[in-house]
């Protein structure tokens, strides 16, 4: 639909790193208008995964036949912003710029083992990024650690004048401290993100975490979030109602992509959307327009308004009850081979790897992925952290105390000359597995 096309004016989130100095490298592969899970439905094709050519992951794979190679083998990024988590992960960039509407960041971080923070809805300007669900929307930012998550951070937080969503007081950046006493922080389990289809290897990862803060002496309670059960549907519902708005702007008339049919303006629309929309999208503007229809409009939309506000509120009370910071499951499991995640159509997948981080986006908290450790397949694994509103900097202190005790291996990439040994030395395999 946008083939070709050159925007007028910078996002607000670009234009702030050209004014301090920063080097753009270029634009990253996504599924298409960031509806996906896992980077399979760009236009470019899908993203592959940097630990697919990791020596951790070929030392465990085994082919399934003689004939079966790497091209064969490789595992997916995860999405919808896969192709930023790929360029951070394979070194090719410090940090990457993504979207966040229910786990786009977060997700890729996970499977391609980098940092992934989606900011509290509103510190971080919208304007420039194209809209998928204008109330969830988040810019997202993937580093390799969290000290440069919270540089990048205090580079883009603050009011916009252009988006009229962003809070109005000033951000000052912040320099995480080095936390050493754990013993006042409150560490909260909702019980609801064991979810079905989680692999009892992040369960296992996620308990052996919870222990890690106990035993350096917070206080770990198991909480409830009772309305989480129903926030997949929930989302859908709202996700797919804000697609069919925003992707009408989309006619081929002012930008874009225009079909060559002229038999009548109504001819040129639907030609125009056939064939500059794939199929995903053009099934969630559907599915938008059903739910949004007059007799539906009460029974689903301002239904699932309601649930949101449930949502929410568990959260507001189980921060008011003294818990500090939620830890959760990232996905369901590691990153699947692709030839294995096509097998399923988008939604299902979506439905799927979306459960324990779209929660965060209908409640508008920051949340953020700490790579923790490498599965048995020799491919990454994390865990969520989720914060009150606008605690960006408890948040990310908590993540940096986090990540400086599992130690995350560094990727190991054949096709890297190892000139810098020494980066590798210290970090030979996952002290936290």
């Amino acid at each position: 639909m946008l083939k070709g096309y050159i925007s007028p004016y910078n996002a607000t989130v670009v234009q702030k790193l050209l004014d301090q100095g920063a080097v753009l490298l270029g634009k990253t592969n996504l599924d298409e208008f960031a509806m996906g899970s896992g980077s399979t439905d760009g236009v470019f094709g899908p993203v592959r995964n940097p630990w697919s050519y990791s020596k951790q992951y070929k030392e465990k794979s085994v082919p399934k036949s003689h004939s079966e190679d790497e091209e064969s083998n490789w595992v997916i990024t995860g999405g919808s912003s896969g192709g930023s988590a790929a360029a951070v992960s394979s070194f090719t960039c410090f940090a990457a710029l993504g979207s966040d509407t229910g786990g786009s960041t977060r997700n890729p971080a996970a499977h391609c083992g980098v940092v992934g923070l989606k900011p509290t809805y509103g510190l971080i300007s919208r304007h420039g990024l194209i809209p998928l669900v204008n109330s969830m929307d988040v810019p997202g930012i993937l580093t390799r650690c969290v000290d440069d998550a919270a540089v990048l951070l205090g580079s883009l937080a603050g009011h916009d004048p252009k988006d009229s969503t962003t809070i109005q007081d000033d951000f000052k950046p912040f320099e995480l401290p080095n936390l050493t006493d754990v013993s006042k922080l409150s560490i909260g389990i909702p019980k609801e993100y064991h979810a079905p289809g989680l692999s009892s290897e992040i369960l296992a990862l996620w308990s052996k975490a919870a222990d890690l803060f106990k035993n350096a002496g917070a206080k770990v309670v198991e909480v409830s979030l009772p309305h989480t059960p129903y926030s997949i549907v929930c989302y859908h519902v709202l996700c797919t109602a804000e697609v069919a708005s925003n992707m009408a702007r989309f006619d081929g008339l002012e930008y874009g992509h225009r079909s060559d049919t002229k038999h009548s303006t109504e001819s040129m629309y639907a030609a125009t959307r056939r064939e500059g929309f794939n199929d995903v999208v053009r099934g969630r503007i559907l599915s938008g327009n059903y739910f949004l229809l007059k007799q539906n409009y009460e029974k689903y939309f301002v239904k699932a308004q309601k649930v949101r506000r449930l949502i929410a509120n568990d959260f507001v009370k189980v921060f008011r009850s003294g818990v500090d910071i939620l830890l959760t499951p990232t996905t369901l499991s590691d990153a699947a081979p692709y030839t294995e995640f096509i097998q399923e159509d988008n939604r299902t997948r979506s439905a799927q790897d979306d459960i324990l981080t779209q929660a965060a986006n209908m409640a508008g908290l920051p949340a953020i992925n700490v790579p923790t450790a490498l599965s048995e397949r020799g491919l990454p694994v994390g865990l969520q952290f989720i914060g009150r509103s606008f605690q960006e900097k408890q948040l990310l202190t908590v993540a940096k105390w986090f990540e400086k005790q599992v130690q995350f291996p560094v990727i190991q990439l054949e096709e890297v000359k190892r000139h810098d040994s020494d980066v590798y030395q210290h970090q030979k395999s996952a002290s936290f597995s």
